[in-house]
């Protein structure tokens, strides 16, 4: 008999150590009904976005520039970029046709160059950052021709080259905070004589694959190398959810627009956006949405129909 109620003191004891809400016994005929409280483990703190420095944008400059600046009265590009955002923000969190692995990671690319692809990138990002629910992310990832820097005014720093050069070197310590409070910006990185096969290396495939589950809720534009000029960026957009071919009206070749996006079959979504097209507007030249914009190879059906 003392066996079993020194076992049942034991397995008390045991209970009270897991959490278990159970009253001592103190003599007579208490009894116990030992109610198991389950610990509920406290939900981990969102660490907030770091970054090494903040930069100013000159806003009136952006606008001089013909670029979207969030302050700015609303104007025919700004229009036109807020049709072409808004498929690509439903795609990136998940509201679009069907759920697509990466949809927050977008490259902005073309053909060939002189087409208009940073301008664009440039001008998504900027609309973007309007939106009252998403964030966004531009990346210059044109090491081998950085332009996005250039455009805003700001100078060159540490970078994306810097990244994949030393895997230890947190992306935080080269992020720029901006004064437009919804854009982030990641510069191209410091100059290096093999800068494009950095940017094909397995470093840039974990760095890339880091930043899309790190920033999940974050929409990151990548400003891209021409698709047809090097390798690279048909590396880059096998890790991207969506790619946005930019195709300048009057001057590309539909033969090498055809080239360009076969060489990105692997991407689930392509939109092609074509660039300097003759409106009916008083300023003359804008941008077309389209040729074609859609899963797989109907974004290429589309454009064989022009």
């Amino acid at each position: 008999m003392s066996s079993l109620i020194e076992q049942a003191a034991q397995r008390l004891e045991q209970l009270r150590k897991a959490g278990a809400d159970i009253p001592l016994m103190t003599g007579g005929n208490a009894t116990v009904s030992p109610r198991v409280v389950e610990a509920v483990p406290p939900k981990p703190e969102s660490k907030p976005v770091q970054f090494s420095r903040k930069v100013d944008i000159d806003l009136k400059a952006l606008q001089a520039a013909g670029i979207v600046s969030p302050d700015a009265p609303r104007s025919q590009i700004a229009d036109q970029f807020r049709v072409i955002k808004r498929p690509l923000i439903r795609n990136a969190m998940g509201k679009g046709a069907s759920v697509i692995s990466n949809g927050n990671l977008i490259m902005v690319t073309s053909a060939l160059p002189g087409e208009g692809k940073s301008f664009t990138a440039i001008n998504l990002a900027l609309s973007i950052a309007t939106e009252l629910d998403n964030t966004v992310m531009l990346v210059d990832a044109d090491v081998a021709r950085p332009s996005v820097m250039s455009v805003l005014g700001l100078p060159n720093g540490p970078g994306l080259l810097d990244l994949v050069l030393d895997e230890s070197k947190d992306l935080s310590s080269v992020l720029l905070r901006t004064n437009i409070e919804k854009l982030s910006i990641l510069p191209s990185g410091t100059p290096h004589p093999r800068a494009t096969e950095l940017l094909a290396s397995d470093a840039m495939t974990r760095r890339l694959d880091d930043m899309a589950k790190r920033y999940a809720d974050r929409i990151i534009i990548f400003d891209s190398p021409p698709l047809l000029i090097t390798t690279e960026s048909r590396v880059l957009a096998s890790h991207m959810g969506q790619v946005v071919v930019v195709v300048h009206a009057g001057k590309t070749l539909q033969s090498d627009v055809l080239q360009a996006i076969s060489t990105i079959e692997t991407c689930p979504v392509k939109l092609l956006l074509l660039n300097q097209a003759r409106t009916d507007s008083k300023e003359g030249y804008g941008y077309g949405y389209g040729y074609g914009y859609g899963y797989g190879y109907e974004a290429e059906q589309e454009l064989q129909q022009v």
